[in-house]
């Protein structure tokens, strides 16, 4: 009497375990083929001429500009760029206040490091590394852009900071929307106020969309992490200098990041100006967190993923480096890696 019953629920089982294992393979599915695209992106060799152009940049924390950092830190700061290709020191000066200002107290010991470093490293520019937490409207804990008044004192601060001698401004607001129109025309107020004053505007950039529309699936999670490779080309040409942060992507292995390195690398040299610099960025730092596993995100990956991406997509382009994040959490392995994979000299 109970086997129409029996037979009801073992085909009930069935049809939710065929559920189960179709909406599985939808998930795996797509992660499996983005893992192996990632794999082959990482695969081969690169051009033995994508190595340094001399267009490197490193951030530096806030002690060099506070009194924390003396003689001796600047000794061996030389010792480890004096003969590389870093260029640029993002020296981090900020943070901006909320509504765009920036006490001068904050960079007080400035002067010590602009004579220390034209004397010791001849070449090398200072900029003033400036930056905030973005809000998506006003009275909110950190700088909202939608603010005419506050876009226009963050361009007072980058007169402020080049009145006091650094050579440039980098930008580094997070996090910026893709297609964020407010945050393009900060952009084109600032960069000429920085050029009349004989600096360089630079850019601290998220990664570009590794999927299309990974950006607006992101968003519906919260996550403003990347923009539409379009977005990142608007915001290239309003600058002279792009960093993309191109870590904390929570990849679980070595060669998958460095697969991503090598995608990113080539998405933004495509819709680079051929007078920007791109910088891709390195993690020198190695905290775990869900988003950054640093047995994965390590500094040689970063470097042979981003000469891959060079090697493959514009590799005599001259207007190219490495941004290394950042000197106070980096090792000693961070640096060998920077030196031995870039074709860096000593």
């Amino acid at each position: 009497m109970n086997r129409p019953k029996t037979r009801r629920k073992a085909l009930l089982r069935r049809i939710v375990v065929r559920v189960a294992l179709g909406l599985v393979l939808l998930v795996l599915i797509p992660v499996v083929t983005a893992g192996s695209a990632l794999r082959a992106a990482y695969a081969g060799a690169p051009a033995e001429d994508a190595v340094t152009r001399g267009r490197d940049a490193v951030w530096l924390g806030h002690a060099w500009v506070d009194g924390r950092r003396g003689p001796a830190d600047l000794a061996r700061l030389k010792r480890r760029i004096g003969d590389t290709g870093i260029r640029d020191l993002y020296v981090h000066a900020g943070p901006l206040e909320h509504d765009g200002t920036l006490p001068a107290s904050a960079y007080r010991n400035v002067r010590w490091l602009l004579d220390s470093v034209h004397r010791e490293l001849p070449g090398v520019r200072v900029q003033a590394w400036l930056g905030n937490k973005l809000v998506t409207a006003p009275g909110g804990a950190g700088l909202w852009l939608g603010s005419p008044a506050a876009r226009a004192a963050v361009v007072e601060s980058a007169r402020q900071v080049m009145r006091a001698g650094f050579e440039g401004v980098h930008l580094d607001v997070e996090p910026v929307p893709s297609d964020d129109a407010d945050f393009l025309t900060l952009l084109d107020a600032l960069r000429p106020a920085v050029r009349s004053s004989g600096g360089l505007l630079s850019v601290a950039a998220q990664q570009i969309d590794p999927l299309p529309s990974m950006h607006s699936a992101a968003r519906l999670m919260g996550s403003k992490k990347w923009w539409t490779q379009s977005y990142f080309g608007k915001v290239a040409r309003r600058t002279d200098q792009i960093a993309v942060m191109s870590y904390d992507t929570a990849l679980p292995w070595e060669n998958l990041y460095g697969g991503y390195v090598a995608r990113q690398t080539a998405l933004a040299l495509q819709v680079t100006p051929a007078e920007t610099d791109l910088l891709m960025g390195l993690p020198f730092y190695h905290t775990d967190t869900w988003g950054h596993q640093s047995r994965a995100e390590t500094a040689a990956a970063a470097l042979r993923g981003a000469r891959l991406g060079l090697s493959r997509e514009d590799r005599r382009r001259q207007r190219f480096g490495v941004a290394l994040y950042v000197d106070f959490a980096a090792t000693e392995s961070d640096w060998r890696a920077y030196r031995g994979g870039w074709g860096v000299r000593g």
